[in-house]
């Protein structure tokens, strides 16, 4: 079918959030005095650990294990592993200067970004054994589900996209992950004999530096924070693509990076680095914004000088002369020695990275698990406490579910106001007996273009079926339970929603997500796609109910992990008329191993679960009619006729309290006709 739209819109959907991200920054400025500062400073830390996930409520020992050492001349190597929760041990690598004796040196916590081989990359080496050679203790950890902490251990692990996000639906991320391995390092370094524990300092470089950034202003333990080729404006990743463990949840609605750095880190010792040729979210151009509103808070603690701003003609790396200018940093922040200025770096030999791996292959010789598997743990915990909310009577379920609605707002950002629906049709087409209009409405984002199909002969009579597909409003229309519908006699509406279709953004696919991109940028906003989504069909129905057709028999149809948006549509509008039909929905966000490719990450929605799981969702329809069409794992896997109904236990129970239990079928390999007769 030739487009809807005169010109594709594959930018409306970026042009939208940036938009909306410069309206809620624009009013930020530095504290003007210490009260100010003091009051921002611990609402910022309350905000953040909200956004990315709270400590566990209590630590397990670390049970800190030294595998092996390796002495070298004026230093040794030792293989390390220790558990920062039960059962997840960290693989790290310490260096430790020889003859100390008594002494106690300072010491470093490197941490890595998307370097192939994570800890033991050479350049991640490099900063480790320059430091050791100039007197520091330096510890170099894997980080959450990268290098030997991933399911398959090797080079080039990646800990993002469908695997990282795992974490997002029980209210963790990534990123608080991280920040909790750090703060648990900083715990085993405060236990070494040869560590002096008041004098810690943090580098990395990319992700590793986002991680010096973070862990740096929440670990105040942390006297100097050197994070290079990653500090630049949060606003600045909307157009460009990062990794899970770079994105702090919902951190536009309350922040920008300058305050990470201002009001979290001062007046600690903080040098920035940049280089030229990087991305533009790591420029020297965005970096001098965040750098600039740090200043004034430095300078308000009367610390001005313990804020450097390094810039150096480069690529994205942590180069030799990097090195150096950090070198001297830490030196002059924990040794108390020089002016900062760059220390020569001294000559090494970086290992190979076999031989610094702890483990020989896949196999680990102690019980560990892995990030999805932490993410599934912390996934059904948060179910567990849903499913206390079953009701034993009607009113019961009534007064939960408003609940319920209330807290699902904020968690998808809902907007208070919907805009005008206003839509322009185009020209009849009749091809096979099916009459198709295209279709433009005004949606928040841009244009939504649609297509509506039914039958010549009975056109604008039938009953309405608003089809939603995330494969694009041809999909939909192509789909054998939609064909089934028209040929029924209803009128069938297939939207392309934002970021989808012919509005789908350029280059947004990244390790199997689809819109990968797109869905981070939402994140960042706090407004996840799952939430834009849902007010992109609000929209669209409000449109429709001013149309001639009888909407008290809708068909809100929800195809694949569309469901997800059909689901919460009508689980948040108990007026909304008609049934829900569900073909194929993921059944928990909940999987003990990465969502498998394909997967829209848009589904996937920080928090979520603190509120409801999918079968929860299914229950706040009752009770209108649902109908849950076959169903699959978060995991991918196809679900038979009696996983697919336990799946949905939660569901029946309230219809059944309800007295509707007859309005909410389950098939599995359902007769199609069959179905849409309502059989």
């Amino acid at each position: 079918m030739p487009p809807v739209l005169p010109n594709p819109a594959p930018d409306a959907l970026t042009q939208f959030m940036v938009a909306a991200a410069a309206q809620r920054r624009a009013n930020d400025r530095p504290p003007r005095t210490q009260a100010e500062l003091a009051e921002q400073r611990t609402q910022l830390r309350q905000q953040i650990f909200a956004s990315i996930g709270e400590y566990p409520e209590t630590h397990v020992p670390l049970q800190a294990k030294i595998v092996e050492e390796l002495p070298r001349t004026d230093y040794r190597i030792e293989k390390l592993l220790f558990q920062t929760r039960p059962d997840v041990w960290v693989t790290a690598t310490a260096y430790v200067p020889n003859n100390l004796g008594s002494r106690k040196v300072p010491a470093v916590l490197a941490v890595h970004g998307h370097w192939p081989w994570a800890r033991r990359d050479p350049v991640v080496q490099a900063r480790c054994l320059g430091l050791v050679k100039l007197g520091f203790f330096v510890l170099a950890i894997d980080a959450t589900g990268a290098g030997e902490r991933h399911t398959a251990p090797g080079r080039g692990t990646y800990h993002g996209a469908l695997y990282g996000a795992t974490l997002w639906p029980s209210g963790q991320s990534l990123l608080g992950v991280q920040v909790y391995d750090n703060f648990r390092a900083v715990e085993y370094l405060k236990s070494r004999p040869e560590v002096d524990g008041t004098k810690l300092g943090i580098t990395g470089a990319s992700g590793g530096g986002n991680q010096s950034m973070n862990a740096g202003a929440l670990i105040e333990d942390f006297r100097c924070v050197v994070p290079v080729c990653s500090v630049g404006n949060y606003q600045a990743y909307l157009r460009a693509a990062c990794c899970v463990c770079e994105v702090m949840p919902n951190a536009l609605r309350f922040t920008e990076e300058g305050a990470i750095l201002g009001l979290l880190t001062a007046p600690r010792h903080l040098m920035v680095i940049n280089a030229t040729r990087d991305a533009n979210q790591f420029s020297p151009v965005e970096a001098k914004k965040s750098v600039a509103f740090a200043q004034s808070v430095y300078d308000l603690l009367g610390a001005g000088n313990h804020l450097a701003h390094r810039i150096f003609e480069s690529g994205h790396d942590y180069s030799q002369p990097m090195r150096e200018a950090m070198y001297g940093w830490m030196t002059l922040a924990l040794k108390n020695e020089g002016k900062g200025d760059p220390i020569p770096e001294p000559k090494f030999e970086v290992e190979t990275p076999e031989t610094l791996a702890i483990f020989n292959g896949p196999k680990r010789p102690v019980v560990t698990r892995m990030l999805p598997e932490v993410a599934s743990q912390l996934g059904q915990a948060e179910v567990a406490k849903r499913n206390t909310l079953a009701p034993t009577h009607a009113q019961q379920w009534e007064a939960t579910a408003i609940m319920q609605r209330n807290a699902l707002q904020p968690v998808l950002g809902l907007p208070r106001e919907l805009p005008k629906p206003i839509a322009e049709l185009g020209k009849r087409e009749t091809e096979g007996g099916f009459v198709r209009i295209p279709g433009i409405l005004q949606g928040e984002a841009g244009p939504i273009p649609f297509r509506m199909m039914g039958l010549s002969n009975r056109l604008g009579t039938g009953a309405p079926v608003l089809a939603l597909s995330l494969e694009g409003k041809e999909a939909a229309l192509a789909s054998p339970l939609v064909q089934q519908y028209a040929k029924a006699g209803h009128l069938i509406l297939a939207p392309d929603l934002r970021g989808i279709g012919e509005t789908a953004s350029r280059s947004d696919a990244i390790a199997g997500a689809p819109d990968h991109n797109s869905a981070e940028h939402a994140i960042w906003l706090g407004y996840p796609l799952l939430g834009q989504w849902v007010t992109d069909v609000q929209t669209i129905l409000k449109w429709m109910a001013i149309q001639p057709n009888p909407m008290a028999q809708l068909t809100l149809l929800g195809i694949g992990h569309a469901s997800m948006i059909a689901l919460t549509v009508a689980a948040l509008d108990p007026a909304l008329p008609g049934q829900v039909v569900v073909q194929q929905p993921m059944t928990s966000w909940v999987t003990p191993t990465a969502y498998p490719s394909g997967t829209p990450m848009g589904v996937l929605v920080p928090g979520i679960l603190r509120v409801a799981d999918v079968p929860h969702l299914a229950a706040m329809i009752a009770p209108r009619p649902l109908t849950i069409v076959d169903g699959i794992t978060a995991s991918g896997v196809r679900l038979g006729l009696d996983a697919l109904t336990a799946a949905f236990q939660f569901t029946q129970t309230v219809y059944r309290v309800m007295a509707v239990e007859k309005r909410l079928r389950i098939r599995w390999r359902p007769n199609l006709l069959n179905l849409v007769q309502g059989e």
